[in-house]
């Protein structure tokens, strides 16, 4: 079993209404960098958000109305990664996730990972990867600006759909440019929408309609083919040879297509939450044993990083069921200031079942819950930091995590064995 961790950077009041100032929250993500690195972390995965969340509550069409403050502070994820680097020696820096549809699209957004790649790997000596994890992005209002809207009835119609049918294209011609090819939108991904791409025949009804009405038609169509987002003539991003054996792709999709399609182009490995139903999480793995791209050599378990809440109490002065209860505690406080804050209200349901999928309790509750829920070969994106903004405690929990949960799991694997 493997053991990565997450930095979530986000600038919102914790259980108690405490929001740190930008540099108070920079400075905690560098103390608790460089903790992981010193207590051996595997990959340090960097959350990236865009734009104001506060600022976007003002829209026309606001995603999180009632959120708190930013959702992030990472906007410029290859700056900070190097950062990073610098300031580490052992641990490897991935982005979970970056957005190819927003900050210039999947052909800027190529250049500037090529461009890290190439200043990361100028020391001969360098092996430490860049883990590119890359999606549409989570909240549609950071691409937005950057013309990811419906362009006419018909992408309004289809929009839900098509949102999804964008990033295949995006993901295409960014894939492509970093593989080093000389790319036209010619010879990229094309949308062309059927019914199979609806969640009802309702659903599909209502792009028909709207084609029929926009484009004139007599009947209505099988199928709509959607004018692309990204035309360009013949192009390839510079730095052209960079070391490509640095870099690692992580999609950021639970599409199954999506998935397939990408490891035609290269080897690209899969994101998934530990919230997510076992048997999809299985299912995944079934379909990337065979889709996952042959350069990439063999799919194993650890090619899709699982993330996972932490709330450990490993405290001082408390006896094992102090430190079992203070943590459940924790954990339904800020699990109910997060749902608050994206929702506008608590929901007991919803915060019940977020914290039956965390990880929650003292040294062995936590190895114990690993353990039941976690396959050996699994690796666990363990994330720390969730509402939490008192550092000194992060990396005190981060301590333990490594020093004294890990070797207990480590050790009931080999007696279950």
């Amino acid at each position: 079993m493997e053991h990565d961790i997450f930095f979530s950077i986000s600038q919102t009041p914790d259980s108690k209404g405490v929001i740190p100032t930008e540099q108070e929250m920079m400075n905690n993500y560098f103390q608790q960098l460089k903790c992981a690195d010193a207590l051996g972390f595997g990959v340090g995965w960097l959350a990236q958000a865009h734009l104001s969340t506060e600022t976007q509550q003002s829209n026309s069409q606001p995603v999180v109305p009632h959120w708190k403050g930013e959702v992030g502070l990472c906007t410029d994820f290859p700056q900070l990664a190097m950062e990073s680097f610098r300031r580490t020696k052992n641990i490897e820096i991935g982005s979970a996730v970056v957005s190819i549809l927003a900050s210039g699209g999947p052909i800027a957004q190529a250049e500037r990972i090529a461009n890290t790649l190439q200043l990361h790997g100028l020391n001969p000596d360098e092996h430490r990867k860049l883990h590119i994890g890359f999606s549409a992005g989570r909240f549609e209002f950071m691409a937005r600006p950057y013309g990811i809207v419906p362009r006419n009835s018909i992408e309004e119609a289809a929009w839900p759909a098509l949102r999804g049918q964008i990033f295949m294209e995006a993901g295409d011609v960014f894939l492509r440019l970093l593989r080093g090819d000389i790319v036209n939108s010619e010879m990229t991904y094309s949308t062309v929408l059927t019914r199979e791409n609806f969640r009802s025949d309702e659903d599909w009804q209502k792009v028909q309609n709207a084609a029929v009405e926009f484009e004139n038609l007599e009947s209505m169509p099988d199928e709509i083919t959607i004018p692309k987002r990204y035309t360009f003539e013949d192009l390839r991003i510079i730095p052209r040879h960079f070391r490509r054996e640095l870099l690692e792709l992580i999609a950021g999709t639970h599409d199954p297509k999506a998935q397939i399609f990408l490891n035609t182009i290269m080897p690209v490995k899969v994101f998934n939450l530990s919230i997510t139903k076992p048997e999809i999480i299985d299912a995944t793995h079934e379909r990337m044993a065979k889709a996952f791209h042959s350069n990439g050599g063999k799919w194993e378990r650890r090619d899709m990083p699982r993330t996972s809440f932490v709330f450990l109490n490993d405290e001082l002065g408390l006896t094992k069921e102090q430190q079992s209860s203070a943590a459940q505690q924790e954990a339904k406080a800020a699990l109910g200031a997060y749902w608050s804050a994206l929702e506008g209200t608590i929901d007991p349901s919803k915060v019940e079942n977020a914290a039956q999928n965390a990880l929650i309790g003292n040294v062995q509750d936590v190895a114990v819950q690993i353990c039941e829920r976690f396959h050996k070969d699994d690796r666990i994106m363990a994330w720390f930091d969730f509402f939490n903004h008192d550092s000194d405690r992060v990396c005190r929990d981060m301590t333990s995590y490594m020093q004294k949960v890990v070797p207990l799991v480590e050790k009931m694997l080999m007696e279950g064995s």
